[in-house]
């Protein structure tokens, strides 16, 4: 199975999750940043996973990010994961989204990057999924990663046997 885990990150904390995601899906799964993942690279596959943390409970917007240019160690260096959905050709694979946040942050980002990737032609086989970290720029929680592998191997399950996107959480 052709799989691609995408990502948006600024601490760190998305990119763990998405590299553990992709070592949950298999050996031929490989985890891009959006600067990465341009359309010769994702066309034809049959799985996206997409990711990105929630900043103002949602999707980061590019004021979000221009505002961290400025902090600390935040990387900026790669478009946004809005850049990279707008700019995303038609597609027929599967899809699933994920975010890192707070865990008792409301809103998020998995709903804003499932309607664009369903938008341009792309299922969903998975609920959003949340992985959670300590503060606004980490650590993850313990015993994320684990379940970010978790939940990469039931997706990969969910490909190879066809399962309806509502048996997966």
């Amino acid at each position: 199975m052709q799989a691609v885990v995408v990502y948006e990150s600024h601490w760190g904390n998305t990119e763990a999750v998405a590299r553990a995601i992709a070592e949950g899906l298999g050996p031929d799964a490989v985890a891009l940043t959006t600067n990465q993942a341009g359309a010769p690279v994702i066309a034809g596959v049959e799985l996206i996973v997409a990711g990105a943390p929630v900043m103002g409970f949602r999707l980061p917007t590019e004021g979000m990010i221009e505002g961290l240019r400025s902090a600390p160690g935040a990387d900026t260096s790669n478009a946004p994961m809005r850049t990279w959905l707008d700019r995303l050709p038609d597609g027929s694979g599967a899809y699933a989204a994920f975010e890192t946040g707070l865990w008792w942050s409301p809103g998020g980002a998995t709903g804003a990057i499932g309607r664009a990737l369903e938008a341009a032609g792309y299922r969903a086989i998975a609920k959003g999924h949340r992985f959670v970290v300590e503060d606004k720029d980490g650590p993850l929680s313990e015993g994320e990663l684990e379940k970010a592998r978790q939940w990469g191997a039931e997706l990969a399950a969910a490909m190879r046997n066809s399962v309806e996107p509502a048996l997966i959480r």
